[in-house]
């Protein structure tokens, strides 16, 4: 049930207003009504848009209808406007980063896409033979090394061939190999594992990271949203950890 409340001697406001004003809501029952004090809870189903009218037609009517020789306090009126223009700016907000994100994921889907058919470096201990042929491997050197040794194995774990490639400075080594064996015999296609071991000039050792390489053979939208590069391995790797591109 709804009722007017008389302010002044011009006019006359609803209840409803004036449980917008004071943050509380009034529920009419078989007999008995209740009353719950509550910063928001008349407003669950109405837009910050109506809340503020509703807030702006309660002002009205009260500088309409206020003893001027004692006005209404109407800065908590005031205050709770306020408050409904700051969630409503925070909601806009919210709209805009959202579309911002839409627009920056289809711009980096659309860059990956130029990676199609190119040979990039990610982190892995693998190097892959088709047709005779391997998009080569790299090597991330932690510091300077006098003597870099990388060695290949095949799928039983024998070892295949070792590629010396001398005195390295720290950072990012690429390394186009031809696959062949030690004596120059073309390996046959399949998976090999790759380890990297550096060596100072003291003669002390360390492992050092490798990195597998891969031919991309298209972008793939991963469960957690982000880009994925599918690679010619059969391996999908976020294209955050492409380190070269070959």
């Amino acid at each position: 049930m709804t009722t007017n409340t008389t302010i002044g001697s011009a006019g006359t406001v609803s209840q409803q207003l004036l449980n917008t004003m004071n943050g509380t809501s009034s529920t009419s029952g078989s007999g008995s009504s209740s009353s719950t004090s509550g910063t928001s809870s008349t407003t669950g189903s109405n837009s910050s848009t109506s809340l503020q009218q509703t807030f702006l037609q309660l002002l009205v009517t009260q500088l309409q209808n206020q003893d001027p020789t004692n006005p209404m306090d109407s800065s908590q009126m005031t205050s709770q406007l306020a408050q409904i223009n700051t969630v409503t700016g925070i909601s806009q907000l919210n709209t805009t980063l959202t579309s911002l994100a839409s627009q920056l994921s289809a711009g980096q889907n659309a860059q990956a896409s130029l990676l199609i058919g190119q040979n990039v470096l990610v982190p892995g201990s693998t190097a892959t033979v088709a047709s005779g042929a391997s998009p080569g491997f790299g090597v991330q050197v932690a510091s300077n090394v006098s003597d870099l040794t990388v060695t290949i194995k095949n799928a039983g774990g024998q070892v295949v061939n070792t590629v010396d490639l001398g005195a390295q400075q720290a950072g990012m080594v690429p390394v186009s190999w031809k696959p062949v064996d030690s004596s120059g015999n073309t390996l046959p296609d399949g998976t090999y594992t790759i380890s990297a071991v550096g060596r100072s000039g003291t003669g002390s050792t360390t492992a050092e990271t490798t990195l597998t390489g891969g031919q991309v053979q298209s972008v793939v939208q991963q469960s957690g949203g982000a880009t994925g590069l599918l690679l010619q391995n059969g391996s999908t790797v976020n294209m955050s950890s492409v380190v070269a591109i070959l």
